[in-house]
Parts: structure tokens; sequence; C-alpha cells
């Protein structure tokens, strides 16, 4: 029973150990992926500020005719 449980516990500990398999992945990124990506936040944060500013002059204005 000793080396059933000795086993899994080796077992268990190889997996948090860190292994000498170099992890040397080279990462490209493409320039006109990042732009459009740049220009759709762009167009959203637009797009966020006017529904915004269309909300809260709609709402004074209905403020405005409420009390007067």
């Amino acid at each position: 029973m000793k080396n059933l449980s000795t086993s899994v516990r080796n077992r268990l500990i190889s997996r948090y150990l860190d292994n000498d398999i170099p992890k040397a992945q080279t990462k490209s990124t493409d320039i006109n992926v990042l732009l459009n990506r740049v220009k759709s936040n762009q167009k959203n944060e637009k797009r966020k500020k006017l529904y915004f500013s269309a909300a809260a002059s709609t709402g004074l204005i209905l403020f405005g005719l409420i009390i007067f």
C-alpha cells in the first residue's frame, strides 16, 4: 500500500516541478490587427460618449419639464 501512495504522491508533485524543457516560443503580432483593434476601441468610445451625452441631455430636458 505504501508503494501505491508514494507513486501517486510523486506523480502529483511532478506536475508542479519545473522541467528543464525550454519554453522559448516566439510570439508574433501583426501590426494591422493592433491598429484595427485601436480603431474599433475608438469607435466604441465615441459611441458610448454619444449615448451618454444623449441620455444626460434627455434627462436634463425631462427634469426641466417636470420642474417648470
